[in-house]
C-alpha cells in the first residue's frame, strides 16, 4: 500500500484526506494548526455575481459552489455546518439592476444560484430586520459555511477512517528521489505529498529548491453571541465595500473580514479592526438593532490567507515531480473552491484523472526552481 503524507489540514487538506481511497493509501495529515484560515473564517457561497476577470478562477468559483451539494451528501454535512441560507447582495439601484441582468445571463450555466430576486427596502428588512431599508439583490442559492466547524467535522471522519493526524510543524527532504518527512521524533518516507499549507508553502517548498509565489494576508472577523435567536433563518448578505453580514444559527452573527497585507503572519486581535468592521457595519444596520448586535459579547477569529501575485489559486503536482502535489493561494475565496480542489486532488491519486487547465494557469505560473528564472 503506497504512503501519502497531507501536509495541511485546512479545507483543502481535509476534504481531499476523506475523499482518498483508503484501500488503496496508507494516510498520515500532518498540521499544527497555527494561523490557519479556514480556521477562523465563516463565510458566504455564493461567487455567481463576481466581477474578477479571470474566467478560470470563475469556473473553478462556479464548479465549486455546485460541489456543496455532493459535499453535503457525501459527509452530512448538517445546518450548523453548511446551510442554503439565500444571498442578499446590497449595492445603489442602478448597480442592482445591473447586476440582476448579469445574474439572468449566467444563471443559465449556474441553475444553482436559484431563484433571482430584486428587493425593494421593505422587502430587504422583511429578509434580515438587522438592515437598514434599502434595496437589494437576493439569489436563493446561496449558502454559508462555517470553517471551524467545516474542520472539526472533517477530522472526526478521517479519524473514524483510521487516518492518523499528527498535530505537529514539519519539514520535508527529498534524497534520491525519495521523499521525506520530518518531525521532532522521527524521518518517515512517503511515496506521495499533498501539500496543502496556505502561505507556509513558500518555506516549506525551499527546502527542496524551489521559490514559490505566495504571500501572507491576515484576516479578521468580529463574532457576535447575540439574543436574535431566529438568525438561523435569515440570508447572509454581501455588503456593498469591504465586509459581509453572515448570521449563523442561535444568535450568532459574524461582520467581517479584514484584509491586512501588512498583518500577515500576526495573529493578534487588533482594536482598528474591530472599529473598522463595526463602523462599516453601522453604515448598513437599522439603529435600533445595530446597539443590540454590537453590545453583545463577542469575539475575534484571526488567520492568515495565501495570495499570489495574480490572486489565482493553483493546485497542481509539480511539472519535474508528480510525486508532490501542491495548493495554495486561496485567498478569501477558500471556503468556495478549497473543499472541490481538495475533491479534484484526491481524484487524481485515486483514478489519475487531472484535467483541470479550464481553472487555472500551468502551475510553473508560480512554483520554480531556484536556478530557473
Amino acid at each position: 500500500m503506497k504512503k501519502i503524507a497531507i501536509i495541511g489540514g485546512g479545507i483543502i487538506g481535509l476534504t481531499a484526506t476523506n475523499y482518498l481511497d483508503t484501500d488503496k493509501f496508507d494516510i498520515t495529515i500532518f498540521d499544527d494548526g497555527l494561523g490557519q484560515a479556514t480556521k477562523a473564517s465563516a463565510g458566504i457561497i455564493s461567487p455567481w455575481l463576481s466581477k474578477r476577470r479571470n474566467k478560470k478562477w470563475y469556473q473553478l468559483a462556479k464548479d465549486g459552489a455546485k460541489f456543496y451539494q455532493k459535499l453535503i451528501e457525501d459527509f452530512q454535512l448538517d445546518e450548523t455546518i453548511y446551510k442554503k441560507s439565500g444571498t442578499l447582495i446590497i449595492r445603489p439601484q442602478k448597480n442592482l439592476d445591473d447586476l440582476f441582468e448579469l445574474a439572468k445571463e449566467r444563471l443559465v450555466d449556474a441553475p444553482e444560484m436559484g431563484e433571482i430576486d430584486l428587493l425593494n427596502p421593505n422587502q430587504t428588512k422583511e429578509q434580515l430586520p438587522l438592515l437598514k431599508e434599502m434595496p437589494s439583490l437576493k439569489l436563493s442559492g446561496g449558502g454559508r459555511l462555517d470553517g471551524l466547524k467545516y474542520l472539526e467535522k472533517m477530522s472526526q471522519l478521517a479519524s473514524s477512517k483510521g487516518i492518523q493526524i499528527v498535530n505537529e510543524k514539519v519539514s520535508i527532504e527529498e534524497i534520491d528521489g525519495k521523499l521525506y518527512i520530518l518531525t521532532k521524533d522521527k524521518r518517515e518516507e512517503f511515496d506521495y505529498l499533498i501539500l496543502t499549507v496556505g502561505p507556509h508553502l513558500k518555506d516549506i517548498l525551499s527546502n527542496l529548491g524551489y521559490k514559490t509565489d505566495i504571500r501572507p494576508q491576515k484576516g479578521q472577523l468580529l463574532s457576535f453571541e447575540t439574543n436574535l435567536k431566529e438568525s438561523n433563518d435569515w440570508p447572509v448578505v454581501v455588503l456593498d465595500g469591504e465586509a459581509d453580514l453572515i448570521p449563523f444559527s442561535e444568535g450568532n452573527i459574524l461582520i467581517g473580514a479584514t484584509h491586512e497585507n501588512d498583518g500577515g503572519w500576526d495573529l493578534t486581535p487588533t482594536e482598528n479592526a474591530y472599529n473598522f468592521l463595526t463602523e462599516y457595519a453601522k453604515g448598513f444596520l437599522d439603529e435600533s438593532k445595530s446597539d443590540e448586535l454590537l453590545s453583545s459579547p463577542f469575539d475575534f477569529r484571526v488567520g492568515t490567507r495565501a495570495y499570489t501575485s495574480d490572486f489565482a489559486p493553483f493546485f497542481a503536482p509539480l511539472e519535474d515531480n508528480e510525486k508532490i502535489v501542491a495548493a495554495s493561494g486561496l485567498g478569501s475565496s477558500g471556503l468556495t473552491t478549497g473543499p472541490y480542489m481538495g475533491y479534484l486532488i484526491a481524484d487524481y491519486f485515486n483514478n489519475g484523472n487531472w484535467d483541470t487547465e479550464k481553472y487555472q494557469k500551468p502551475i510553473s505560473n508560480y512554483i520554480k526552481k531556484k536556478n530557473v528564472d
